[in-house]
Parts: C-alpha cells; sequence; structure tokens
C-alpha cells in the first residue's frame, strides 16, 4: 500500500485496493459456503458470536447523538469492519470445518508465514537503513492515506525505534512486512506457539530459534509475557512439562535481551528534526525513565495510563458513545478519541458494557470449546486474549483472520481424548 502511494494511487482508490484483506475474507465465506452448500451443527460459540455481531449493528445502527458519540460516518463504517472482522473470520473457519478435516496444515501455513515475516524483518535491520523508509512512501501512506500523523520520526511510527535516552544511539525494531514491531511480535508469539506444541523435530527446533531471534529484535515486552503465558497454558493444556520449562526460559532470555539490547540491537541514527521533537516532546514528561524494567518507564507508564483511563471512561458512560469514538478509527477521522489501545476498553467506548460483555463471553466459549480440540490454539487464544488488554489485538488483521478462522474451523473438529498410554485418538 505504501508503495501504491508513493506511485500515485491515492485517496478512493487506494482504498478500494487496501480493502483486499476483507474482500479475500468475502470470498472466501461465499466460495465455502457455496461448496459445503450446508450449515455446520451450531454450537454454543456460535450463539454468542452471533450475538456480539448483533450488538454491534444496533450500536452501529443507533444515532451518535443519543449516545453523545461524534463519529462520522466513515468512522462508524470502518468500526464496523474493525469489529466484526473477526466474526466473519470465525464463520469462515465454521464454514470450511464442514469439508476440511485436516489438523495439521493450518499450523503449518501459519508457520510459514511467520517465517517469512522473520526472514524479511530481520534481512531489513541487517541491510536496509532506516533513511530508506524515510524515503519511501510510508511516510505518506500512514500521514495522508491513514490520518496517522506521526511526527517523533520523520512521519514514520515512533515505535519503530527504542529509545535508548542516548541521542546518538536509537536501536531500530523489527517491523518487517506488516510495518510494525508490535504486530510482528504478535504474530511470531502465535507461530512459536504451534511449533513448540510439536513434537521435537530437529527442524521445528531450528524454526523456533528463527522465530524468537525475530521476536527478540521487535523489542515487544508484551509479546515477551503473552508468549511465557501461553506457553504454560500450552503445557496445562498438553500436560507437557516442557513447554513450561520453556517458559521461564524465554523470559529469563528475554530480560537479558532487553538489557543487552542497547549495545546490541542495530544502531541508527535521529535527523536534527527529529532529535528537536523529541527533546521538545521530553520536556512534558521529566519523570519518566527509560529503563524498560521500571514502573514509571515511558512506554509502561503510557500502556497503564490508557488502560485505566479507558476503563474509567466506560465505568462513568456504561452505554457506550457508538462506533467509530475510540482507538485508531477515532484518530484517523478526527474525532475526540474516548479511549485507546486496549480491545476492552475500545470495545466498551464502541458498543457499551453490552458490547465488551458479548465479546468476552464469546472468547470463554471458544477457550472452553478448543480445550480438547487443538491445545496449541487454546494458548494462542489465551495469550491473544491476554494481548487484548494493552493493544488493540483484533485490530491487528493477521491475528484477527487467522486466530479466529482457526477457533472456528478447530471447533468443528472431533474432541481429541488420551488413551491409557498417552496417545491421542479422536471422536467426533
Amino acid at each position: 500500500m505504501a508503495q501504491l502511494w508513493d506511485l500515485g494511487v491515492r485517496g478512493t482508490s487506494l482504498d478500494a485496493v487496501a480493502a483486499w484483506k476483507e474482500v479475500l475474507l468475502l470470498v472466501a465465506v461465499v466460495v465455502v459456503a457455496w461448496k459445503v452448500r450446508r450449515l455446520p451443527a451450531a454450537r454454543a460459540a456460535d450463539v454468542l458470536a452471533a450475538t456480539y455481531a448483533i450488538v454491534i449493528v444496533v450500536y452501529w445502527l443507533l444515532p451518535q447523538g443519543w449516545l453523545d458519540g461524534e463519529a462520522t460516518t466513515r468512522g462508524e463504517l470502518l468500526a464496523l469492519r474493525h469489529h466484526l472482522f473477526p466474526v466473519a473470520a470465525y464463520a469462515l473457519g465454521r464454514l470450511a470445518a464442514v469439508a476440511w478435516s485436516e489438523r495439521s496444515r493450518l499450523g503449518g501455513l501459519i508457520a510459514l508465514a511467520a517465517i517469512v515475516v522473520a526472514i524479511v524483518g530481520l534481512v531489513d535491520l541487517a541491510l536496509i537503513s532506516l533513511q530508506s523508509w524515510r524515503d519511501s512512501g510510508v511516510p505518506g501512506w500512514y500521514r495522508e492515506q491513514l490520518g496517522l500523523d506521526y511526527e517523533g520520526l520523520s512521519g514514520l511510527p515512533e515505535n519503530w525505534v527504542y529509545n535508548t535516552g542516548d541521542e546518538a544511539n536509537p536501536i531500530r525494531r523489527l517491523v518487517s512486512t506488516v510495518l510494525s514491531p508490535l504486530a510482528s511480535a504478535y504474530l511470531f508469539v502465535v507461530a512459536l506457539i504451534y511449533v513448540i506444541s510439536r513434537p521435537f523435530r530437529w527442524y521445528w527446533g531450528l524454526l523456533a530459534l528463527l522465530l524468537y531471534a525475530a521476536l527478540l529484535y521487535t523489542h515487544t515486552r508484551a509479546a515477551f509475557a503473552a508468549l511465557a503465558f501461553g506457553l504454560v497454558v500450552l503445557a496445562l493444556a498438553q500436560r507437557r512439562v516442557t513447554p513450561a520449562v520453556l517458559a521461564f526460559v524465554s523470559v529469563a532470555i528475554g530480560a537479558l535481551f532487553l538489557i543487552a539490547y542497547p549495545s546490541i540491537g542495530p544502531s541508527t541514527s535521529y535527523t536534527p528534526e527529529e532529535l528537536e521533537w523529541l527533546r521538545e516532546n521530553a520536556q512534558r514528561d521529566p519523570g519518566l525513565s527509560g529503563d524498560p524494567f521500571a514502573g514509571n518507564e515511558a512506554s509502561t507508564e503510557s500502556h497503564l495510563r490508557n488502560l485505566r483511563d479507558g476503563i474509567r471512561v466506560v465505568i462513568e458512560h456504561p452505554q457506550g458513545y457508538g462506533l467509530g469514538n475510540a482507538g485508531v478509527v477515532a484518530k484517523r477521522t478526527g474525532v475526540k478519541i474516548q479511549a485507546g489501545e486496549s480491545t476492552y476498553t475500545e470495545l466498551g467506548v464502541d458498543a457499551g458494557v453490552a458490547g465488551v460483555a458479548a465479546f468476552i463471553v464469546w472468547s470463554l466459549a471458544l477457550l472452553v470449546g478448543l480445550w480438547r480440540r487443538e491445545a496449541w490454539l487454546v494458548a494462542v487464544f489465551s495469550s491473544v486474549l491476554l494481548l487484548g488488554l494493552q493493544t488493540d489485538i483484533i485490530g491487528v488483521h493477521w491475528i484477527a483472520f487467522t486466530v479466529w478462522a482457526a477457533a472456528g474451523l478447530s471447533l468443528g473438529l472431533p474432541l481429541i481424548h488420551d488413551d491409557l498410554e498417552g496417545d491421542a485418538t479422536v471422536s467426533a
């Protein structure tokens, strides 16, 4: 999309091209529905998914004035797409399960996608300068097309660089094809949990090392924590000790890497204009720390503040403000951002307590339904729900498409039982 913007494809034309994900999902649902010609047997999770979708649609139909919202018509449509994307992906998975019962291929495809993203990201850090990104179409894509005006890094998102506090030694973070260290990290977490869930083979070990190295270079602490949490859940679901041991090893290595990153990370440099903005910005919060383990570290404090403020807004205005008043959608459409970052607070703002409750209950039903079907997916889904506390996880389209489609597919597969010798068997 950034390259197309640089080539002059902009405005409505580029919006249409950028909707390829939604078009792909819609076409897939239609094709699979035509192929199977019947609906799967209804489950509790299906009813709850429909309930969540109905709540979202009702809030989309309600006039903004009734709820004190300020969203534009475009913002309402963007928010509708945002909130219903995982429902559509889940529906695709449920339909596909009618005709496709292969358990291993989906996880393999996920791992393959993550490997490509990891290699591209690591090569980018090694060979492509930050200045090349500054001169690319990425700043214009964010600023002019998406309405996201980033100031601290010449139009690139500020989180592309880890600010060490040393003006001469900022460190790059891996962003790869998704142009985000956070989204890249979450993708690696999903793939790593799948790879570690497999019986040990030397090639799975090599893939895990590659994915984990890429994860480290995203410098995303929330992803480190989510990976450890997911591995503990995987250990419980598979009744294996190894994933739990790897969780503790991962935490230790991650902590050491965070300490060493200013010394071993790929160093870059700021432009004079960026340094001027950064110095002015630092004066606004002089008490913040650059120590990644400090409670008042700038990023940690920002995430906690946004979460607290979002919870307060939802408590004080439980009916919500209507779709389009939270997160990136509100920022893109120029209205007041009532809450940001957390999936749950953004849902609370856009669809009230009803929307949050419907999403949480649906998610819990999915976890229950997946427990004896796909242990790795239970662990992945648990990690994703945890990440939702501090980030708009369903706004990461790869996650929303892959994880919820995989959940829908797995719910249509037989239960897995363990016989007395510990071998896996399946039953309808």
